[in-house]
């Protein structure tokens, strides 16, 4: 299993490592030790279709947060070609936490952006362990700007814990970058793919998520805020997180139902990080499904149609009593 496993994983994870230990010690050639093979990985097979099967929302949250799990620079690795990376936003520095820059999807030029975490303990530190600076959305916006400048299509790739609360961030301006990217996302005449890939974590996530369709891979997450912190303000004990999940309903079944999403995109059986380029090789034949629906329609469609689909979120009626 790639990476440290889950709470919940362990007894797949023992045999598992029986499986390997077991290869390991057969010569290819005794009948007696091919069969219990087979009957083993059959076992784990059912395993791992009744552990992942059933997951509760906190245990999506696990999940969605596995430091195995793929980033954004894992996915341009895999989904697109001709990358070009580009840097700063002009005004301060350049954001780590936020990568984005010049790519091909099937051979069409588009612009790729999204939030990256780090592996190491020193990269997650450069990287800000994902969350943004206000820079890290000030570049994102100026390479969506130059996006539509030149009409190439935008995909982002959001996985963030949040946006970064420390006093530099806010006294350079956090909520006021946001709060620009999304009335700017809004009103870009080019086509706009946000795709929920790991944590999509408050406004710091939705800074990046303003699009024509907003995809979200089976065991993301995305939500106003995160478990322990609504677990701190509701029961003011962060241990409630997994009740606090519940409440939430954060997970990609849920926000398809409420329709915040407009689209799931299936993982491997256990994972992105479980087959990354089975992941990555799904991500890409969506994205490319969506993107020739997208091209089809006239920049002035695309604005009405983005600007008409987030005024209907959020309605609601009453009904009268029978």
């Amino acid at each position: 299993m790639p990476g440290p496993y889950l709470d919940f994983e362990k007894p797949l994870v023992e045999l598992e490592s029986h499986i390997e230990d077991l290869r390991a010690l057969a010569d290819g050639q005794d009948l007696q030790v091919r069969d219990e093979l087979r009957r083993l990985e059959s076992k784990a097979e059912d395993l791992r279709r009744k552990v992942y099967g059933n997951l509760s929302r906190w245990q999506r949250v696990m999940l969605a947060r596995h430091p195995a799990r793929p980033y954004t620079l894992d996915y341009v690795e895999r989904v697109f070609t001709d990358w070009t990376e580009l840097h700063g936003d002009r005004l301060y520095r350049d954001d780590p936490a936020i990568v984005g820059g010049l790519a091909r999807l099937d051979g069409e030029p588009v612009m790729v952006i999204g939030h990256q975490k780090g592996r190491e303990t020193r990269d997650n530190i450069a990287r800000n362990f994902g969350m943004p600076h206000p820079e890290g959305y000030r570049k994102a916006l100026r390479l969506m700007e130059t996006a539509a400048r030149f009409g190439r299509p935008i995909i982002t790739l959001v996985d963030t814990p949040g946006a970064y609360p420390g006093v530099g961030a806010e006294e350079r301006g956090q909520a006021e970058a946001i709060a620009r990217n999304l009335r700017e996302m809004a009103r870009l005449p080019v086509p706009v793919i946000a795709v929920i890939t790991g944590e999509g974590g408050s406004g710091g996530a939705l800074a990046l998520a303003v699009g024509d369709r907003v995809l979200m891979l089976e065991h993301a997450v995305y939500a106003v805020i995160s478990p322990e912190g609504c677990a701190s303000i509701l029961w003011k004990d962060a241990a409630k997180k997994a009740e606090a999940a519940e409440a939430l309903r954060l997970t990609s079944e849920d926000l398809a139902r409420q329709g915040v999403i407009d689209r799931i995109v299936s993982e491997p059986l256990g994972g992105a990080h479980r087959n990354v380029e089975a992941m990555a090789t799904e991500l890409r034949r969506v994205l490319i499904e969506e993107l020739a629906a997208l091209r089809a329609q006239p920049p002035g469609v695309l604005v009405e149609r983005r600007l008409e689909k987030y005024a209907r979120m959020g309605t609601w009626r009453e009904e009268a009593a029978p």
